[in-house]
């Protein structure tokens, strides 16, 4: 009985390595175009004032982090940027939400993002799968190394 109730001990906390992380939201909802960062409104923009078209969205994640491209934390990849007539990019762009429906995105600052793609891949996801892999492969030797000590008797 105390046996089964040290396995069942040792895979409950083997387990728990497996739960992922806590994350914090961000801040706000953004694109980045350019290397400049746009926080995203509710404000429309009339058809009529949108120019022609200056990007995408190269990367999507709901993620905290600091990527790379044409980064949004709202739209999926393949959402278009455009001008708006009579306004500088450094100060709105607009966003095409669904067919001639565009939303405004206010200029913020310059983004800081210069995470290339091989770099995504956060540590801090996979680093509980590895300490619980670790962590489980030690109860197994010990598990064997017990079992053949029993055995010897």
């Amino acid at each position: 009985m105390k046996k089964l109730t040290g396995i069942v001990l040792a895979c409950l906390i083997g387990i728990s390595l497996f739960m992922g992380t806590a994350r914090a939201d961000w801040v706000y909802l953004f694109v980045v175009y350019n290397g400049s960062s746009y926080e995203i409104s509710d404000t429309q923009v009339d058809p009529k004032l949108i120019g022609s078209k200056i990007g995408k969205v190269t990367y999507y994640s709901n993620r905290e982090g600091t990527y790379s491209g044409n980064f949004s934390n709202r739209f999926p990849k393949g959402t278009e940027y455009y001008e708006i007539h009579n306004v500088a990019t450094k100060q709105a762009i607009a966003i095409k939400k669904k067919k001639n429906l565009f939303i405004k995105a206010t200029y913020l600052h310059r983004y800081g993002g210069k995470v290339t793609q091989i770099n995504q891949i956060l540590w801090e996801d996979a680093l509980p799968f590895l300490a619980g892999g670790l962590f489980v492969l030690v109860l197994i030797i010990w598990y064997l190394i017990r079992k053949r000590r029993i055995a010897k008797r």
